[in-house]
């Protein structure tokens, strides 16, 4: 579990595939400190397994699964990836709760500057776009937004000048991939009404 406020902006330093897998190593300063093998670590919002550490970072596993899924697919060497470690129970929530798994994968639209924000636009799958809703939560690249506004399958958000100066998100280009959690609460509910609402079997 985490809360959607990244650590630490962190840099791929390599990516090596095995198989049908790729190792992807990840230099860290902050994210670093503390981390021990098995922990789990949010790259970019997905949640993933250390497999292996050194003074300067750690490396995590890319299965199949995952690069299908995620944006992950598309980082190479010198990328810049958003870092959080998993939230330990007594922290405090800042952000909301981020499970790590992501839903989708969207497109950067593009990028307005308003006063001293940023809002950035991005464009979803129509499955994903019923549950981003206007003030709700949502992860892109695993932080920790509010919708400011959303139309169809397009959503935005609005980067404050030191979220802007903190998270990788900035320094993307129109039209690149983000990874997008929605939040869990939005999926619960529509599981409970769905159970609700389907007619009942008469015997």
């Amino acid at each position: 579990m985490f809360t959607g406020l990244v650590e630490e902006v962190g840099t791929v330093r390599s990516l090596r595939r095995e198989g049908d897998s790729v190792v992807l190593s990840v230099g860290a300063d902050v994210v670093r400190d503390g981390l021990t093998l098995g922990d789990s670590v949010s790259v970019d919002g997905a949640c993933l397994t250390v497999t292996a550490l050194d003074p300067d970072g750690f490396q995590v596993g890319l299965a199949p699964e995952t690069l299908r899924r995620t944006a992950l697919e598309d980082v190479h060497e010198g990328s810049l990836v958003n870092l959080e470690r998993a939230v330990r129970v007594g922290d405090r929530m800042g952000g909301h709760y981020v499970q790590g798994h992501v839903d989708a994968t969207a497109r950067i639209v593009d990028f307005r500057p308003e006063a001293d924000s940023l809002v950035v636009s991005f464009d979803v799958p129509e499955s994903i776009a019923p549950y981003i809703v206007e003030k709700g939560f949502v992860a892109v690249d695993g932080i920790s937004l509010t919708v400011t506004e959303r139309a169809g399958s397009r959503f935005s958000v609005a980067l404050v000048a030191y979220t802007r100066d903190h998270v990788a998100l900035a320094d993307k280009e129109p039209g690149q991939r983000v990874n997008i959690e929605v939040d869990i609460l939005a999926k619960y509910v529509e599981s409970l009404l769905a159970a609700r609402v389907q007619p009942q079997t008469v015997h």
